[in-house]
């Protein structure tokens, strides 16, 4: 990768072009795990109203752009479970998911310094790739509202 990518927290007006850019690379990765119900579901969650609108409550949303377009983001709730993590797929392997969840959880640690664990509900496709992030499996692999997932933690260190 020789374009510099920058990291930031994304602006509401961004959310068209990164949910597309989540949307896309779930359609080729993810959805073929899913039912049409899981695909429907998925696709609601991630359209650019909804992540706009758990922006306004208690969610937060980083990017990795080059230039003016995402290659990457994270969608943190609570300041402690990771709702989002996508990265495009011309991105993938070159550390953007390491830098992004790394910003994410320094944004985390500043609003709730006690914060010790941080949780996921991976896809099959991203347990690999938590599974390198530090996460491990806590719980059997579940599927709600068609959404297929297997639960994931992460231990903070001080």
């Amino acid at each position: 990768m020789s374009a510099a990518i920058d990291y930031r927290p994304m602006r509401a007006e961004e959310a068209p072009v990164v949910s597309a850019m989540v949307i896309a690379a779930f359609d080729e990765f993810i959805a073929p795990d899913y039912g049409p119900q899981g695909v429907a579901e998925f696709h609601d969650f991630a359209a650019s109203d909804a992540i706009v609108a758990r922006m306004a409550k208690d969610h937060f949303v980083r990017v990795a752009v080059v230039g003016d377009a995402p290659v990457g983001m994270i969608e943190i709730r609570q300041n402690n479970h990771v709702a989002l993590l996508f990265v495009d797929k011309a991105y993938q392997h070159h550390g953007v998911a390491t830098s992004l969840l790394e910003r994410a959880l320094a944004d985390a640690r500043t609003a709730n310094p006690d914060l010790a664990r941080v949780t996921v509900n991976s896809s099959r496709f991203g347990v690999r790739a938590y599974e390198k992030l530090g996460f491990r499996q806590t719980g059997a692999e579940r599927t709600v509202n068609g959404i297929v997932f297997i639960p994931m933690a992460k231990q903070l260190n001080d």
